[in-house]
């Protein structure tokens, strides 16, 4: 009996390591708590349960614009911004599958004693150079309060940081979780003018993948995303145990105390009251399509194909789990027919 046993386990394990499917993340930016939910997803085992192998790969911070990646199948998920809309407009062929962000991280850094409180108090000063299109929105919010966006005076030097700090000019575009933390260790007291507190919510770290993985491979998709979304649920719940396998196992190279602050500067853009996480809209993607300037009668020509819709489960496909059952159902009754009668012959015998 013993014998058999050892049988079916070494069965159930390897049937279980072929089974996995091998797929690729490709996050934006490097190891952080930014990406904390993918880890649990992995690290919990929730990607095993949908027969998943997943590899999270970060991004080169001398080159973070990675949507190529994904377009051209070197990994098959990614994360990007909301210039995502933008990209799959132009032709590439993306489908949105969550959003992460309820609304961006991306803010303008000030000094204290400034005297920049709103928008509108940007007229006449200098700011840092904007380097990336997912970040327009810090732009708009100015325009929108009447600042001439155009003839402001733009610092272009290399060290953004340290000339910051330095004075060499006012409002620097930060990432929420990460320059405010840096000015805070040096003493350096700073505020933020961000988007949101003046109702410029777009959504930001949006998981997506391409029209041909969707087409070609459904129900993965379905899995990857379900699995992610049950990490993103674990981690909000788990903060100090997500902390610690952040730091453990990726972003090695950042101290607790800065994941933590990161931590609980991007929970409230995580978890908004009455919105599950991951949640979009077609509305608030044509917010951000007007928002930003683009073809509104190209959205709705997109908008079916560009926003996830969960597929639903083809019946005559089967998951690996019942592969795995039906593979044992045939296994063990063999088995167990064979030990009834051993048991009678044994009891013949006697």
């Amino acid at each position: 009996m013993s014998k058999y046993f050892a049988v079916l386990l070494l069965l159930i394990f390897s049937t279980q390591i072929q089974a996995l499917e091998k797929v690729t993340l490709q996050l934006k930016w490097t190891h952080q708590f930014q990406f904390a939910g993918y880890y649990m997803a992995k690290e919990k085992g929730f990607y095993q349960e949908e027969g998943l192998d997943v590899i999270i790969v970060p991004a080169d911070p001398n080159n973070p614009n990675v949507d190529f990646r994904v377009l051209y199948g070197q990994a098959q998920f990614g994360v990007f911004h909301s210039g995502l809309l933008k990209q799959r407009l132009e032709g590439k062929p993306f489908v949105a599958l969550a959003a992460i962000l309820q609304s961006s991280p991306y803010c303008w850094m000030v000094k204290a004693q400034s005297g920049i409180y709103v928008p509108r108090d940007f007229q006449g000063k200098r700011i840092s150079h904007l380097g990336h299109t997912e970040n327009g929105e810090l732009l708009m919010m100015l325009q929108r309060a009447g600042v001439n966006t155009d003839s402001m005076l733009l610092y272009s030097g290399k060290k953004p940081f340290d000339d910051f700090i330095a004075g060499k000019f006012d409002a620097m575009q930060v990432y929420s979780t990460n320059e405010p933390y840096q000015a805070q260790q040096l003493g350096v007291a700073t505020r933020e003018i961000c988007p949101k507190q003046f109702g410029l919510n777009v959504y930001a770290d949006v998981l997506f993948t391409t029209e041909a993985m969707l087409r070609d491979r459904p129900q993965q998709v379905m899995r990857f995303r379900r699995a992610s979304l049950k990490g993103w649920r674990y981690a909000m719940l788990h903060l100090e145990e997500s902390l610690a396998v952040t730091k453990a196992n990726y972003a090695t190279h950042k101290s607790l105390a800065q994941l933590a602050y990161e931590a609980e500067k991007l929970k409230d853009f995580i978890r908004v009251s009455g919105i599950p996480i991951g949640k979009m809209s077609a509305a608030k993607w044509l917010w951000i399509a007007q928002l930003y300037h683009l073809d509104v009668s190209q959205f709705h020509e997109h908008k079916a194909d560009f926003i996830y819709s969960e597929v639903k489960q083809d019946p005559a496909s089967l998951s690996w789990v019942l592969v795995i059952a039906a593979v044992l159902t045939l296994v063990c009754i063999p088995m167990y027919i064979q030990l009834i009668f051993s048991r009678k012959n044994k009891s013949h015998l006697r």
